[in-house]
């Protein structure tokens, strides 16, 4: 301690000596570093410090002491303060008794629990935390999620959503998370024509990631109004998955027994989807509002030995049955019988409607398409597609300018259903022929300006045809990356935003067409 002492005593006779040649600025400086360097030493505060600290913080040791000392003032300031303490611990006790009942009810721990860890049930939750769930919950989920998928509540059950005024509680569910599902009627097409030459694309996971089948894929397609794509094929089962392009979600798949898939297709709104097999009479409606599959059986005026090629009417009112011998017949969607049955020469290619249902266009495997009106059921104009041998597949654009026929040979010719209609010898507008083997699958975009065509006889054997220039994109199959195998179907979303495939390998390869903003 003396050697500190004297060390401060030397200290200040060196600032003695240095203050006639220094500032005051200079002074001050070297005197703050003087106080530091005490405070170093000693591990002590300065006084000045701790005046600071009484002035800042309050001198609450004191308080307390003298609290204790004066019995009659700390007395009556504690009772003046218990009335008010009382109420707030009440009231925090109220608070927290009602946050309690938020989070945790009684009557739901009553409740029959199941176990959400099973494969089926594990896409209903939504964190690790909901390993078991009642039975009541389970129930708003697998409806909320359904809704989901069809973008939002049906307009038809409006009148049952209000009459039931506890749903109300499911609807406020439906805001959370990605709205991956939305209607496609409000969006917005893209206002700028397509180009030709390089077509903007993108490969996207498969559109049956989540669920890819076990064998042959049949069918896909987009639903015609939510964000939404079905799969169905040689499994056994149709499956309904989410389409964002990322994950791709499954929301359901059926099963039906012993009963191979041949085509599936949805219904005009959509809640329906029909499904047909190889070597069967009868077929199937699923009802996914009801969650019920319904087998049509003994159909009154059809004499067939099977049913396998359908096509949904653009009305939504019935089905056109593919027969034997030529035969197409029209079943009622409301009563389940045959209305009417129309026949061509040789047997029925393919069938495509006009966008209004009013016309229907028919080619044979010999090779003539037919021009039939729907309403009198009379053969408006019939001629011999260009070329061809044999007929293997027809598609009408929507726009109703356009008719594609496909030939065994791969020749896919183009043609105007206006020169259709009434010419007996129509030229093609376009011969396309890029394949080489049969054309099986022909698809036109929503805005017309694409016609899909494919092959199921070899892998690769894809292509996007441009309109109205009736070339092909030059950068479709993708460069240097086997993509497409042997396509069995091909479909473009509402709005042209996604295109898939269904491939001999169950699964469904997925392209996000980049020129299209909307789904």
């Amino acid at each position: 301690m003396d050697k500190v002492v004297l060390h401060s005593e030397k200290g200040r006779e060196t600032m003695k000596r240095a203050a006639k040649s220094m500032s005051d600025y200079e002074i001050e400086g070297l005197r703050k570093r003087k106080n530091t360097h005490v405070l170093r030493v000693l591990g002590e505060e300065d006084e000045s410090v701790k005046q600071l600290e009484h002035l800042v913080f309050g001198a609450e040791e004191d308080l307390v002491e003298r609290l204790v000392q004066d019995d009659g003032v700390g007395a009556s300031l504690l009772d003046d303060d218990s009335s008010e303490s009382d109420v707030e611990n009440e009231a925090r006790l109220q608070v927290q008794q009602r946050r309690t009942a938020v989070w945790k009810d009684e009557d739901d721990e009553l409740e029959e629990e199941v176990d959400m860890t099973h494969r089926f049930r594990r896409d209903l939750t939504k964190s690790d935390a909901e390993a078991k769930m009642s039975k009541q919950k389970l129930q708003q989920r697998m409806k909320e999620q359904f809704r989901k998928a069809m973008g939002g509540t049906p307009s038809w059950a409006e009148k049952k959503k209000r009459r039931k005024k506890d749903d109300s509680d499911d609807e406020a569910d439906d805001e959370d998370g990605d709205d991956l599902l939305r209607k496609t009627g409000n969006f917005v097409g893209s206002s700028t024509s397509l180009p030709k030459g390089i077509i903007s694309i993108k490969k996207c996971l498969n559109a049956n990631n989540d669920r890819t089948s076990d064998d042959r894929l049949t069918t896909v397609q987009f639903h015609p109004s939510a964000q939404v794509i079905m799969t169905a094929g040689l499994d056994q089962s149709i499956s309904l998955f989410q389409v964002d392009g990322k994950t791709n979600p499954k929301i359901q798949s059926i099963q039906l027994d012993k009963f191979p898939v041949h085509k599936a297709q949805f219904s005009l709104d959509g809640e329906q989807v029909v499904a047909t097999s190889f070597r069967n009479k009868m077929f199937y409606i699923y009802d996914m509002m009801e969650g019920k599959v319904i087998p049509v059986l003994n159909i009154r005026g059809l004499n067939e030995q099977r049913v396998k090629e359908f096509n949904v009417s653009p009305d939504g009112q019935s089905l056109l049955l593919t027969g034997t011998s030529g035969y197409l017949h029209v079943l009622t969607m409301k009563t389940k019988e045959v209305v009417k049955s129309l026949k061509i020469n040789g047997d029925v290619a393919g069938v495509a409607f006009s966008p209004d249902g009013s016309k229907l266009f028919t080619n044979s495997e010999e090779g003539e398409v037919y021009v039939w009106d729907m309403r009198s059921s009379r053969c408006l104009n019939r001629f011999t597609d260009d070329g061809c041998v044999s007929g293997t597949s027809i598609a009408a654009s929507r726009n109703g300018q356009y008719l594609a026929c496909g030939s065994a040979a791969g020749v896919v010719n183009l043609y105007s259903q206006d020169a259709c209609m009434v010419q007996n010898n129509p030229k093609p507008l376009k011969a396309i022929m890029n394949l080489v083997t049969s054309a099986t699958s022909l698809c036109f975009n929503p805005t017309s300006e694409i016609l899909a065509i494919a092959s199921r006889a070899e892998d690769e054997a894809a292509r996007l045809v441009h309109i109205p220039s009736y070339t092909v994109f030059s950068n479709f199959p993708l460069f240097q990356r086997k993509t497409i195998h042997r396509t069995q179907c091909l479909d473009f979303s509402p709005n042209s935003g996604f295109f898939s495939l269904a491939n001999n390998k169950g699964c469904a390869p997925l392209f996000r067409l980049l020129h299209y903003k909307d789904f």
